[in-house]
């Protein structure tokens, strides 16, 4: 390498630097400005968002992925940004926090200012290769700020937490695969749907008002066949029935939080924003 080459690489490795140490200082400085909130727990819901059910639900994942990956993930609402962006406010909050393992910086900041109608996705250095900005960005927009603007927080909240444990605990291949993390569509019309509706009106339309056809079928179908699938259609519906129940949330509220605290981590501005 020529001399020009290394004064080049040594201006370029000083230029990087002086923007970290203003970054850091910067947000030193709008730290010391803000009020944020004290931690309290996983959930720091300032805003008042959350339903009971859904934060119970959410305390309990966010306990298990601590406990078998170390990983800090933290939910936070506020009710004011206090006139700030929120990437510094979010970055301060978790340098405040220190959110994550000292030695590793793996923590994770959901933060949500719904007066502001913005929503971060903060990551810690040490995640910042498994939970990407692109990542983040992808979370929000699919997972998270369609269910803002129906105004369920709860729900879009929950769906954000469960996408973000979802990445960071499993393979790249798998999640990458996984349509739901990536396409995330809000509800609408099915053309399926619609084509299905269709099919059923005209079955209906030959019963009711083609007798003869009504008439041929019921004489080609034995009555000991009929009443077979009559009780196997009873059966199928009380499968059903059960499953919906067996699926319902059963998750117990969770007490780390009384025990909760940072483990000494950092952020240096990683993850993604988005509004609603």
């Amino acid at each position: 390498m020529t001399r020009a080459g290394i004064a080049s690489l040594l201006k370029g490795k000083a230029a990087r630097r002086a923007a970290a140490l203003a970054l850091l200082m910067w947000t030193a400085a709008v730290a010391a400005a803000l009020t944020y909130p004290e931690l309290t727990g996983r959930i720091v819901d300032q805003a008042n968002i959350i339903s009971p059910v859904v934060r119970d639900s959410i305390e309990t994942k966010l306990a298990d992925l601590e406990a078998k990956s170390g990983i800090q993930l933290v939910v936070a609402t506020v009710r004011s940004l206090e006139g700030q962006e929120i990437e510094p406010y979010a970055n301060g909050l978790v340098r405040t926090w220190k959110l994550g393992q000292k030695e590793k910086n793996n923590g994770v900041l959901l933060l949500v200012a719904p007066n502001e109608h913005r929503v971060r996705i903060e990551v810690g250095y040490g995640l910042e290769g498994t939970l990407t900005d692109a990542l983040s960005k992808v979370i929000i927009s699919n997972a998270i700020a369609p269910r803002f603007k129906a105004r369920d927080f709860s729900d879009g909240i929950r769906r954000g937490v469960d996408d973000i444990i979802t990445v960071l605990t499993t393979d790249a291949s798998e999640w990458q695969a996984r349509p739901a993390l990536r396409i995330d569509k809000e509800p609408g019309f099915d053309p399926k749907l619609v084509l299905v509706l269709v099919f059923l009106l005209i079955f209906i339309f030959m019963f009711l008002w083609l007798p003869p056809v009504h008439r041929l079928l019921e004489a080609g179908l034995p009555q000991r066949h009929r009443r077979s699938r009559s009780y196997d259609s009873d059966s199928d519906s009380s499968s059903s029935s059960s499953s919906s129940w067996s699926s319902s949330d059963s998750s117990s509220s969770s007490d780390s939080s009384d025990s909760f605290s940072g483990g000494g981590g950092s952020s240096g501005g990683g993850g993604a924003s988005g509004s609603w």
